[in-house]
């Protein structure tokens, strides 16, 4: 395993839509451990491939000891509406409001290939939606809550 640098606004990968993963390798289980650390070692609750500069459609996020890692993950239902502040490894100091679904389900890949979903709220939810953008080339900046 590795501590990746994260990469900061302005990086291109940041605003690149990240490739689908076609196969699941013990190279990308390698680079799933990787993330984790990094994240561990940020610290921070998710991180996003693009965040360490590999444009694949790979998350991991972990509250409270539950770590999850999706491989090509997509919304499949959302609902509700929820407003509160983020931030982001990428953008190191910076905070806002961030308006986000209240409720989502996510479908995605575990590393075993397996197809899972996710339902979530509150700031599963939150993390989710954040992660994901990331995979779309959206920082949560682009979404800054205006009454």
């Amino acid at each position: 395993m590795a501590i990746y640098p994260i990469r900061k606004i302005g990086d291109p990968v940041l605003r690149t839509k990240a490739k689908e993963v076609k196969e699941i390798t013990n190279k990308t289980r390698k680079l799933i451990d990787s993330m984790f650390e990094t994240m561990y070692d940020a610290p921070g609750i998710g991180l996003a491939a693009p965040q360490i500069g590999i444009s694949k459609r790979i998350i991991v996020i972990d509250l409270d000891d539950n770590p999850i890692a999706l491989i090509n993950p997509v919304i499949v239902e959302k609902q509700g509406s929820q407003v509160g502040e983020e931030g982001c490894l990428s953008i190191p100091g910076e905070r806002a409001l961030v308006e986000r679904y209240q409720f989502v389900k996510v479908r995605g890949l575990d590393i075993n290939g397996r197809e899972i979903e996710i339902e979530s709220e509150d700031l599963l939810a939150r993390a989710l939606q954040h992660e994901i953008d990331h995979l779309d080339g959206i920082l949560f900046i682009d979404k800054i809550y205006k009454e």
